[in-house]
């Protein structure tokens, strides 16, 4: 377990975690605006919700593969989106359940309130998301690419040590 934490405490891990949330603000964008704009051109709630929702997490995907984990050869498998999708819902889960918890705590929110408990689940989620993303939707891309993200970074030196007492073989052996 240390030396799974370990590998979040990377330069390259701290970059594409700023990068996930750089990338989470623009989905943030992306969902409200095409909400609104299935709200202006008449198409039902539900299906308004269901469309956003799949329409931004359909750009999330595209950005973090691209931008955020930088995967450059091929363009997705149908597992690797089915599974994006699927984390992507459970933290639209987590999301609701923490405003309507905010909710019943408070016995209803303002509008001000809404959004706090809004920020406070994207707070929430981010890492998970980040882990869930890198360790379980992008591994295998990664992973053909020759960067493994679950490879320790310790471990390449964990081969054999020269022994500090003895003389390099490229060195004399010294004079008497």
């Amino acid at each position: 377990m240390k030396s799974y934490l370990k590998t979040f405490l990377t330069k390259e891990t701290a970059g594409q975690f700023a990068k996930l949330a750089v990338i989470g603000v623009v989905n943030t964008v992306v969902y409200f605006a095409l909400l609104n704009w299935f709200i202006t051109v008449g198409i039902p709630r539900p299906l308004r919700t269901g469309l956003a929702f799949a329409l931004a997490t359909l750009v999330s995907y595209f950005l973090n593969r691209q931008w955020t984990f930088q995967i450059r050869h091929g363009l997705g498998s149908i597992p690797e989106t089915l599974k994006f999708f699927l984390i992507n819902t459970v933290a639209l889960g987590v999301t609701v359940a923490t405003v309507e918890l905010g909710a019943l705590a408070l016995d209803g929110l303002t509008r001000l309130e809404e959004n706090v408990a809004n920020l406070v689940a994207a707070i929430l989620i981010l890492l998970p998301k980040f882990a869930s993303y890198r360790d379980v939707v992008f591994r295998s891309a990664l992973r053909r690419e020759g960067r493994d993200p679950m490879q320790d970074s310790d471990a390449a030196n964990d081969g054999p040590q020269p022994d500090p007492n003895s003389v390099p073989a490229h060195f004399p052996q010294g004079s008497d």
